[in-house]
């Protein structure tokens, strides 16, 4: 990866702090209350919550496509820039969290169900580097 002078944003001491942090369980229930008010159950099927991720994936690629690693990573160092793909990835988020909560998917559990494959199928001693 080429070098370039990207700078990590300076810690959250406020998130620290107090644990703003959500948990992915607290996310759910944000994204269910939001959904719910607005009666969105009625578009919000498995088909088009994977169109949603989908969609919002792509978005997120229009950043970076035809950039050099050193271009993307200079990116994070335009405030808008930045902005806009965190944008981008809360709305990836927004989809997995709301087809996980419609169609009871516990992604704790599937995550590390899906590590633990992928610990088997790629060992440290022959997928290193």
């Amino acid at each position: 990866m080429a070098s370039v002078n990207y700078k990590p944003p300076a810690p959250n001491p406020f998130k620290e702090e107090f644990g703003v942090s959500k948990s992915i369980n607290e996310l759910i229930s944000i994204v269910r209350s939001f959904c719910e008010a607005r009666n969105w159950d009625q578009f919000h099927g498995p088909k088009d919550l994977a169109i949603g991720v989908i969609t919002e994936a792509s978005e997120l690629l229009e950043h970076f496509r035809f950039l050099s690693d050193e271009q993307a990573l200079a990116l994070f160092n335009n405030p808008n820039s930045r902005e806009e793909i965190e944008d981008e990835l809360a709305d990836v988020l927004f989809f997995l969290l709301r087809f996980s909560q419609r169609f009871d998917v516990d992604l704790d559990q599937v995550l590390i169900r899906k590590i633990e494959k992928s610990e088997k199928k790629y060992p440290v001693d022959k997928a290193k580097g």
